[in-house]
């Protein structure tokens, strides 16, 4: 298979598994990176998760030229298609938007070596990034006469800031670890590639640990008043409080808090 999941504990672990082409990602790789994401989401035993690749040179370099380029079908055809039809007509970059899957948990991409292109726009859809030294990140799309398909630089321009964004994306030079720690772009650089999957499984650990509807909620939150002004913002962000004020993990936690033990967290 070109994408694995393993389950420890609370925490998925999904790694693209085509090092030989820098995991690239064909369609077959697209619709099982799918899969896996549908299943982390419905079993309600996971609480994190985190996207990984295989090998020592690439998190991902986007999309498998080679395998997605040929089409018989116009565009104009394409367009109108559902999106498995639509990817088997050429438009596969509707299936590395993820946003359609609602996946209500966090998702933890751990970068080592390059992450450019479609990899890039794939870990721009993590809720965090973090990176080993040797990780590379670039937008190239430009050198090669395109653009990135996936809402790249609109999410890039959300995780750094603009002038950042638009350096990257107007040049199509790469950044190194260093540099896309100093703008953001990740939280977090670990000095080897194990170091990193170990950090990686801590931050999961750390997150599944807590009450998994305020995690959702601040997931909600996050990617719902983004657009909004302050005012609109308190609103939702009241609503989302007084939904959780009278759950049994809120009161879980605070009589663990008075008691001075670990909560025990049930997503109820």
């Amino acid at each position: 298979m070109p994408v694995h999941l393993q389950i420890r504990g609370a925490v998925a672990l999904i790694s693209l598994d085509r090092p030989d082409a820098l995991n690239a990602l064909d369609i077959e790789s697209l619709r099982t990176l799918r899969a896996h994401l549908e299943e982390v989401r419905d079993r309600r035993e996971i609480r994190a998760a985190i996207l990984a690749g295989s090998g020592e040179r690439a998190f991902c370099v986007g999309a498998d030229l080679k395998s997605t380029r040929a089409s018989n079908a116009s565009y104009a055809e394409a367009l109108f298609l559902d999106k498995e039809l639509a990817a088997d007509a050429g438009l596969y970059i509707r299936l590395m938007d993820l946003a359609d899957l609602d996946l209500r948990k966090p998702l933890i991409a751990a970068i080592n070596g390059h992450c450019l292109g479609g990899g890039l726009e794939l870990a721009l859809q993590c809720d965090l990034r973090i990176a080993s030294a040797n990780a590379g990140f670039g937008l190239p799309e430009a050198v090669v006469g395109s653009i990135p398909a996936v809402s790249g630089l609109h999410r890039l321009l959300k995780a750094v800031p603009p002038a950042h964004a638009m350096q990257m994306a107007l040049t199509g030079q790469r950044i190194d670890a260093a540099q896309a720690l100093a703008i953001g772009l990740v939280s977090e650089v670990s000095a080897s590639p194990a170091a990193l999957l170990e950090r990686a499984f801590a931050l999961a650990e750390r997150i599944a640990a807590q009450a998994p509807l305020a995690i959702q909620a601040l997931q909600s939150l996050a990617r719902q008043t983004a657009h909004l002004s302050d005012a609109d913002a308190q609103r939702l962000t009241e609503l989302y409080w007084g939904v959780l004020r009278d759950t049994e993990d809120r009161l879980e936690g605070r009589t663990a808090f008075a008691e001075k033990r670990a909560p025990q967290y049930k997503g109820r």
